[in-house]
């Protein structure tokens, strides 16, 4: 078989599910840790590895929290994020819709304003410095409830708060005990604002919290929505109206959501037609990151360079980069491939 690691790595794409913290290397979080003596995260980036090792979801929420109480300040929170666009710009990611937690930070007595700042000051920073654009979905903290859920959209719609690069809302964390449709309000207020609706569902329950997020939440996109293959009539409405599954393979196999990548469901939502985009998640947790994302669908779909660029196109079509945004990434993609194949 082809090679396909040196194309994908020259590839030009966008990731539309990657969370802000989960995305920070070992570097970064042995030197977060390393700021924070009181935490038990490891400081040697190579205990990591062995630290990011889970035994199930619940498993991995605990680890996730545990890291998420490195970023204290807004110099933590301007670190983290510039960085992460340094480590996208390095994959050749040209978009990347960023999902933040804003209440695990404010929560913790980072001034909300600071917070705003540090990331848009990044996000300047990195578009400029590396070519990288970021824009960012706020995500409700499933775990931490109803709380949450109005701070967040407080902190998502209010002005001289809201952040220029926000565009999405989301709904994170556990799914088993924490039901879509009790959100619903936060939702319409953060929808009536121009935000789109992105949450998590299906990932480690069954395909009527996926049910619930369109019905309830106006999703637009699905994160993860492993389990939607469970009932072909869902697999049928996602495909109808190309509503787009951000599916996360290597942190599915991570989180015990599938047994092995062999029997990931991934084949049998391309094969109805469902819109699929490839996204890593929380990528340095899980040991990976989208351009391993891409050689795993590669080997699950059976895709030459041609099936990865049109891959890559579909995460530019589920986006919620403007339209001229979206016509120069896929011409990008497009070009790069013609010159690949034409070698």
């Amino acid at each position: 078989m082809t090679d396909l690691h040196p194309f994908i790595a020259g590839l030009p794409k966008a990731e539309l599910h990657v969370h802000h913290v989960g995305s920070a290397s070992p570097r970064i979080v042995a030197e977060l840790a390393a700021r924070h003596a009181d935490s038990k995260v490891p400081t040697d980036p190579e205990a990591l590895a062995d630290y990011f090792t889970f035994t199930d979801f619940a498993h991995f929420i605990e680890v996730y929290l545990s890291v998420v109480d490195l970023i204290r300040t807004p110099e933590d929170v301007r670190l983290l994020t510039y960085e992460v666009a340094r480590d996208m710009a390095r994959q050749n990611i040209r978009y990347a819709e960023l999902t933040i937690t804003p209440f695990s930070s404010t929560r913790r007595g980072i001034d909300e304003r600071a917070f705003m700042d540090a990331i848009e000051d990044a996000r300047k920073a990195a578009e400029t410095e590396f070519g990288t654009v970021l824009r960012w979905c706020f995500d409700i903290p499933g775990e931490a409830g109803l709380e949450a859920a109005a701070e967040t959209t407080r902190l998502a719609t209010e002005d001289g708060v809201r952040p220029e690069g926000l565009v999405s809302f989301g709904l994170g964390g556990p799914e088993i005990g924490v039901p879509r449709p009790q959100f619903k309000p936060y939702f319409d207020r953060a929808i009536a604002a121009g935000l789109h609706s992105v949450p998590h569902s299906g990932e480690s329950t069954g395909p009527q919290s996926i049910w619930d997020a369109l019905i309830e939440l106006r999703a637009e996109r699905i994160g993860h929505g492993t389990s939607a293959t469970q009932d072909p009539a869902l697999l049928k409405h996602l495909a109808d109206h190309r509503i787009a599954l951000e599916v996360c393979p290597t942190s599915n196999l991570a989180t015990r959501v599938v047994p092995d990548l062999d029997r990931h469901p991934v084949k049998e939502m391309v094969a109805a037609g469902v819109l699929v985009t490839i996204n890593s998640d929380d990528p340095p947790m899980f040991g990976s990151d989208l351009n391993n994302e891409y050689a795993v669908a590669a080997r699950l779909l059976d895709l030459d360079e041609r099936g990865l660029a049109d891959l890559a196109k579909n995460a530019v079509e589920a986006s919620f980069l403007d339209p001229a945004g979206k016509t120069r990434l896929a011409g990008e993609i497009d070009d790069y491939t013609a010159k690949w194949l034409a070698r």
